[in-house]
């Protein structure tokens, strides 16, 4: 959203700016009079059927507000033109804040919003919003990379006991599918103020003929489709405003102070259609300290041997990697997970398979001092560095010598945001630059294209995990497999459930960081496919996007399995290929 709003009359008037006051909405989410957060406990619907939402979120757009009548006019409309929200009932208590900004002091009576966006901001492109920009796709994971257009409501749930299909996903999107809401005020704008309003999600599956999502699991919005034409009906009474209460005035934010930049700023560079990131400031990335951390992370000093750095087991010909099921430590121990990839990192906010490291600089940290990993104290390490004459490169890059703790989590962190991937040749094709074969080609669209064998669609489905430009929502999804030894996020979050939800890996390099799964189950990518393509393991916290597909599989023909495969191959950056490798990948036979 914008900082400084921008409100713009639909008649002429003029505006002062010292009588403006402030606005906001404050969305809460309910089913039957009662608060919902997601994942929710079991729900009745209005067709009898049990379900538990796993997401409920939207995007908001073009607010305007209708002023009271006046002797000289009957009205005025006051609209943004460019104020954006995104809403998600997941957050605590299901309560959404936003701020609309600052409007001149005077009465209104009706407020409108839409759910959705216009054609011409659905179809824009989506790399250029900031990271934090509610349009962001890295931030909503509300878009369709990389055929266009947004999702302007995701409802996604579970159907408990149900024998065909054990979950729902509708996504309701398409610019002919954008709602208007509309409200009665009744608001003297004085001082600082909230519209409190009630969203009733039961409302949108109930009604005089209540959805029934058994027989209709999932939507895409694709034209006639049922479901979207009756959640475009029943959006408009779902929102109600329930008061109007004043807010504290907003305290100005002290100015941020600026140090002194140390060392030459890092020129981060990424392709275009990449959703733009989060960088630190504090401090920024500069090339010292991204040479230091480069030294860092090949450095088998950081171990309790001094025979086994970071890059043992995130190796760069496997895209920072480990071709092994579990790595092994320092002292001969074998790790529990498959180990992740290190790329592309600048665009996640959750670390390891189970989210339990919040940021990269406090993760970097975490392998040195684990048993079963590097098995060193900080201490040891600070003071072996200070012997091997790191004090230089400290100073360089910190502007002054000394070896901290936190200095080594800086320098690590800021080389492993510098490791980006973004240039294969799918990447190419894109661009013009290169062709991909009737096969892949085929591959791809299999992997962008619903399974929805109601409507003749019988795609692989991939895309609602790892669509995008980085091919990863970086999300938690239970994807089917059965695992009672390691929980997942349930481990930190102490949620049933999240119970063998794990993040999403990204799609890139796939076939260069096998073998696949948390736990390195499978070997080959074939195996994968076929993991998907066979019958999952379906359990209460499987992902509602997997729990809609029948439960013997998606049932791909041969081909269409080989051609996934192939399409797969086409996301390896050759960065990480011997350069043999990639004169090979750049001639593929053609079919």
């Amino acid at each position: 959203m914008l900082k400084w709003p921008i409100w713009l009359w639909l008649l002429p008037a003029m505006i002062s700016p010292s009588s403006g006051r402030d606005l906001s909405l404050e969305l809460k989410h309910l089913w039957k009079g009662q608060a919902l957060s997601t994942p929710s406990k079991e729900l009745l619907t209005g067709s009898g059927e049990t379900i538990k939402l796993s997401r409920f979120a939207y995007l908001l757009s073009s607010p305007r507000l209708l002023s009271d009548h006046t002797e000289t006019s009957s009205g005025t409309w006051l609209r943004r033109k460019d104020w954006f929200g995104y809403v998600d009932a997941s957050r605590p208590e299901g309560l959404n804040r936003l701020e609309l900004g600052s409007l001149p002091a005077r009465s209104y009576r009706t407020l409108q919003f839409s759910i959705g966006l216009s054609s011409e901001t659905d179809q824009a492109d989506p790399s250029q919003y900031p990271a934090d920009h509610p349009l962001n796709p890295n931030y909503n994971n509300l878009h369709w990379t990389p055929q266009g257009g947004y999702i302007f409501l995701a409802a996604e749930g579970h159907l408990p006991g149900d024998e065909t299909t054990g979950g729902f996903a509708y996504h309701l999107g398409k610019p002919r599918n954008r709602v208007v809401i509309s409200l009665p005020i009744a608001l003297t704008l004085t001082k600082p103020t909230v519209l409190e309003i009630n969203v009733h999600i039961d409302r949108i599956f109930g009604g005089e003929h209540p959805l029934e999502i058994g027989a209709n699991p999932l939507s895409h919005s694709r034209e006639g489709d049922p479901v979207a034409r009756k959640f475009k009906e029943r959006l408009p009474a779902a929102f109600e405003l329930r008061s109007i209460r004043q807010a504290q005035p907003a305290t100005d934010p002290k100015p941020s102070s600026h140090p002194q930049l140390i060392g030459t700023p890092y020129r981060f560079e990424i392709a275009r259609g990449f959703p733009i990131p989060v960088l630190p400031t504090s401090p920024p990335l500069t090339n010292e300290r991204v040479t230091l951390g480069k030294r860092l992370f090949n450095d088998p000093l950081l171990s309790s041997t001094n025979q086994q750095s970071c890059a043992s087991c995130h190796q760069t010909a496997h895209a920072f990697s480990d071709p092994r099921r579990f790595s092994e430590g320092a002292t001969g121990s074998l790790g529990t997970r498959n180990s992740m990839p290190l790329f592309n990192l600048a665009w996640k906010k959750s670390f390891f398979w189970d989210g339990s490291s919040p940021s990269l600089r406090e993760l970097v940290l975490h392998p040195i001092q684990s048993a079963i990993e590097l098995h060193e104290s900080l201490p040891n390490v600070m003071a072996k560095l200070e012997s091997a004459s790191y004090g230089p490169l400290f100073k360089a890059a910190f502007g002054s010598s000394g070896i901290t703790e936190r200095r080594l989590g800086i320098a690590l962190e800021q080389f492993l945001l510098t490791r980006t991937s973004y240039n294969s040749r799918f990447d190419k094709a894109a661009r013009g630059e290169s062709e991909l074969t009737k096969m892949e080609k085929r591959g791809f669209e299999l992997f962008m294209t619903e399974y929805d064998p109601r409507r003749g669609l019988k795609g692989a489905d991939c895309f609602h995990c790892h669509g995008g430009a980085l091919f990863t929502d970086h999300r938690f999804h239970n994807n089917g497999i059965p695992d009672d030894l390691d929980l997942g996020l349930e481990l930190v979050t102490g949620r049933e459930t999240d119970r063998n939800l794990f993040i999403t890996p990204s799609l890139r390099n796939i076939a260069l960081t096998g073998p696949y799964m948390h736990d390195g189950r499978f070997e080959t990518l074939e195996e994968v496919i076929e993991h998907y393509n066979s019958g999952l393991h379906h359990s209460p916290s499987l992902d509602p996007n997997l729990a809609k597909h029948p439960r013997k599989g998606l049932g791909l023909a041969t081909e269409d399995k080989q051609a996934l495969v192939s399409f797969l191959r086409t996301l390896t950056d050759p960065q990480f290929v011997p350069t043999a490798k990639i004169r090979q990948a750049e001639s593929p036979q053609r079919p």
